[in-house]
């Protein structure tokens, strides 16, 4: 299996890094597996002979932007960038315009394309994840949707598999999807591979999803969070609390739906979510004194709220 990573300049140097190393040490271990596993090649795809990461490594290139075509799986890693602007302005660079075309000409049908991180960008700004499901970093997923509405953007999974395409959350989610290419080829080696590397099971992002970090510029979404704040030890009342807020409890959902891809229900748990799991770290209160402080009478809730997120 040809697997050609796509490096840019200013890339994030752990995601190469991390799929070189895995995607590695499963080649190397393949023949004990299973010898009729078939052979892993890997190669570093860039524009020129070699690329310099965000950290300043430089790598050598491998293959060329022609070779993009002949591969089994094209990876793009993460760009070296923290929110929505800057990773669109990596696109629109002279190697992000380069990348983008030669995505552009890639069957879905033979090639498998893969990509972590703000590199699902990459995917997506090509229409190759229209009508697919796909994950990001969980905290530009506003922006993501916003841009690409007719991908089904799902934030909660660490590795989403679609019709010849397969994404990951954020930065350290390489090594996630490093795993699940390996799986792809064989599970016993995956298997091995995590064992040997004691790679954790990480199947969500949820855990790791806070609001506050989340790119969006609803002013009514950002007025709701502050409301739900300030209230979270209150019943949930959504007419009531679209009123306090000027506007109709169904243009509260929609716009929250669109802005964070979840309910103005599911804001709510999160954030009460999120206190109870600060009062739980900071102080020496319980969960039965801290239940009704987040809008639970019944402490039995929370902590069960508490186990599936945390």
């Amino acid at each position: 299996m040809r697997i050609g990573i796509i490096a840019t300049d200013g890339c994030f140097t752990s995601g190469v890094a991390a799929l070189v190393d895995v995607l590695g040490v499963a080649e190397a271990v393949r023949p004990s597996v299973d010898e009729a596993i078939p052979a892993l090649d890997v190669g570093i795809v860039g524009l020129q002979p070699t690329v310099t990461t965000g950290a300043g490594f430089v790598l050598p290139t491998t293959l060329g932007v022609a070779d993009i075509p002949s591969l089994d799986v094209a990876v793009v890693p993460a760009f070296g960038t923290l929110d929505a602007p800057d990773t669109m302005a990596a696109l629109g660079s002279q190697q992000g315009r380069a990348l983008l075309d030669a995505l552009a000409t890639l069957d879905p049908d033979a090639t498998t394309m893969a990509a972590a991180c703000t590199g699902v960008f990459a995917l997506a700004e090509t229409g190759l994840l229209d009508d697919r499901r796909a994950t990001t970093s969980w905290w530009l997923g506003a922006a993501f949707r916003r841009r690409y509405p007719g991908v089904t953007l799902d934030l909660d999974t660490m590795v989403v598999a679609d019709h010849g395409t397969v994404t990951a959350g954020a930065a350290f989610a390489h090594v996630d999807l490093a795993l699940a290419l390996v799986h792809r080829s064989s599970p016993a080696l995956a298997d091995h591979v995590a064992r040997l590397l004691v790679i954790d099971q990480r199947p969500s992002q949820a855990a790791y999803l806070v609001l506050d970090h989340l790119e969006h510029d609803d002013q009514l979404v950002r007025d709701f969070e502050m409301h739900a704040r300030a209230t979270l030890a209150q019943p949930v009342d959504m007419a009531r609390i679209a009123e306090a807020l000027g506007t109709s409890r169904r243009t509260l959902e929609r716009r929250t739906q669109a802005a964070l891809g979840m309910s103005p229900l599911s804001v709510i748990r999160r954030l009460r979510i999120e206190r109870a799991s600060h009062l739980l770290r900071t102080t020496d209160q319980t969960v039965e004194q801290i239940a009704p402080q987040v809008g639970y009478a019944n402490a039995s809730t929370l902590r069960s709220l508490l186990r599936q997120h945390c």
